[in-house]
């Protein structure tokens, strides 16, 4: 079973770059973030024609996620509780929990934006912790707008005081993990350097490989008995059009 996760930017600006991938690559769930468009208006056809089902959470202009697969989603989320904005979305699929989530970025520190990115974890928290107590797979996919390590970030001490790198951000996500997670590429590419999959638009961040990697696999004990694989795909970002995160791809032994 391959899942693939990725903040797409735009999904109608990026559309041919994403159809064209999905012909290639043809994971068995794609989870996008970021997709910037209302639920109405995503390019459902384009994707069904290539054999998925869409299930989307969408907002005006921002935000917005989706899940799509060849097989059928069953008891779908579309939220955490007590959160307003389009960031989440989950649903079983080939007997596993499923999420794709687009996690705050919450610059600048000190803010309400800073705030609320970790009252989101908080909700986050509590979503994994009802998961943990029913003992059945779960994988959680997506942005999470958090740079574990400083091995996954281009220049650690210029980030210090960014959201994504803050020592409360990374300590919240330790706590993540903590509650018996496991980080899919990291626990598979343990000493492995600037395997990143974002690169920022300025500056040609992309062309001299200045990254961070802020997208993340996270599985439950029971799926992390099942990982097989965990790869980042930059292919993507070297097109034109492109979004400025790559793919990630999970496969899990079935």
């Amino acid at each position: 079973m391959r899942i693939a996760s990725w903040n797409v930017n735009s999904v109608r600006a990026r559309l041919n770059n994403i159809t064209s991938w999905l012909e290639s690559v043809r994971p068995d769930v794609l989870l996008m973030q970021e997709i910037k468009c209302q639920t109405d208006d995503f390019p459902r056809f384009e994707f069904e024609a290539l054999g998925y089902q869409c299930h989307v959470v969408g907002q005006k202009s921002y935000n917005g996620v989706a899940l799509l697969t060849r097989s059928p989603a069953t008891d779908i989320i579309k939220a955490l509780p007590g959160d307003t904005q389009a960031r989440y979305i989950e649903a079983t699929v080939m007997g596993i929990r499923i999420a794709s989530l687009y996690l705050p970025n919450g610059n600048p520190i000190g803010s309400d934006k800073y705030e609320y990115k970790l009252a989101w974890m908080e909700r986050l928290k509590h979503r994994v912790q009802a998961l943990l107590e029913k003992e059945t797979p779960f994988i959680l996919g997506g942005d999470f707008n958090v740079i574990p390590t400083s091995a996954d970030v281009y220049d650690p001490k210029g980030w210090e005081q960014d959201a994504l790198f803050h020592i409360r951000t990374r300590a919240t996500y330790r706590d993540l993990l903590n509650m018996g997670l496991t980080e899919a590429y990291h626990a598979l590419h343990p000493q492995e350097q600037q395997a990143y999959t974002f690169w920022d638009y300025q500056a040609g961040a992309w062309q001299h490989n200045l990254g961070l990697r802020i997208d993340h696999f996270l599985v439950s004990p029971e799926a992390a008995d099942r990982l097989h694989s965990c790869e980042i795909d930059r292919g993507p970002r070297g097109q034109e059009k492109a979004s400025d995160h790559t793919p990630i791809m999970l496969t899990l032994s079935t």
